[in-house]
């Protein structure tokens, strides 16, 4: 098998839906939240520990094994399989090939079957409040299968589960674009500048919070104020800020404070 792009093994991942087949490997599965939890197969599991995500398309194992990952990952592991077994039973799956399989559409009352992209909202700051909610939602998703992200946390000994899922700590790993109509159709061209304007975007289409950790200040009320971002790595160049921060849709992008070779 050609070795395929990284843009198209990144699409593979989100277009096979993983709760679909981890219920036909004949888990049992029950709803929590926004999420699935099930007991681990890959340890002797007393206790629901696996969670999967629909909106992202990844599953992540809270009990001993602490495996998690992508639809190809869950294969490798499920089944012993390597990456390039796993990838060609998932092309097979979705048909001749990555790039003619039609990206998943699923509305939000079908998203527990797939991982659909993020809906086009209207401009309003109502729907600004939701779309910020969904892209939380995907760090959220992201952190819980980022060994690094987790690592992270754990150095600073804030890797609890029930933290992690209180505050809805995330992690952005430049995938968010993935999740995305096309930017050459107009819902895709919409949408990215719905996000550049509340600030999750750069104008280039950059992620502002890449290689972060994602920390959203969640009001009573549900509603997101604010969102800081604090980077994972230390090993970057001088100049680069450590922390980002955005103070909600509507009132400008990021203040960044703190660079590298300053603190």
């Amino acid at each position: 098998m050609p070795r395929l792009p990284d843009s198209e093994i990144e699409q593979l991942k989100l277009r096979v839906p993983l709760l679909a087949k981890v219920e036909s490997a004949g888990i049992a599965l029950k709803r929590h939240g926004r999420d699935w939890i099930g007991r681990c197969p890959m340890h002797d599991d007393k206790t629901p520990s696996l969670v999967i995500s629909p909106k992202s398309n990844l599953w992540h194992c809270l009990g001993a094994c602490q495996a998690g990952g992508s639809v190809i990952d869950w294969v490798m592991r499920f089944e012993g399989v390597s990456f390039r077994a796993a990838v060609e039973q998932l092309q097979r799956e979705v048909g001749a090939g990555v790039s003619d399989a039609p990206r998943v559409t699923a509305t939000t009352q079908d998203a527990t079957k797939a991982a659909p992209p993020i809906p086009v909202l209207a401009a309003d700051a109502q729907d600004d409040q939701a779309l910020l909610g969904r892209v939380i939602d995907h760090y959220h998703a992201t952190l819980l299968a980022s060994p690094e992200a987790r690592a992270y946390l754990a150095k600073r000994g804030l890797d609890d589960a029930s933290l992690i899922a209180t505050f809805r700590l995330g992690s952005a790993n430049r995938t968010l674009g993935l999740t995305l109509p096309g930017a050459e159709v107009k819902a895709g061209a919409a949408i990215r500048g719905q996000l550049q304007r509340i600030g999750i975007l750069r104008a280039s289409g950059h992620e502002h919070l890449a290689g972060s950790l994602v920390v959203p200040v969640i009001g009573s009320d549900g509603a997101i104020s604010e969102v800081y971002g604090r980077k994972l790595r230390s090993d970057l160049r001088v100049g680069t800020p450590l922390h980002l921060y955005l103070p909600g849709p509507h009132r400008g992008v990021f203040n960044e404070v703190g660079l590298i070779g300053q603190e």
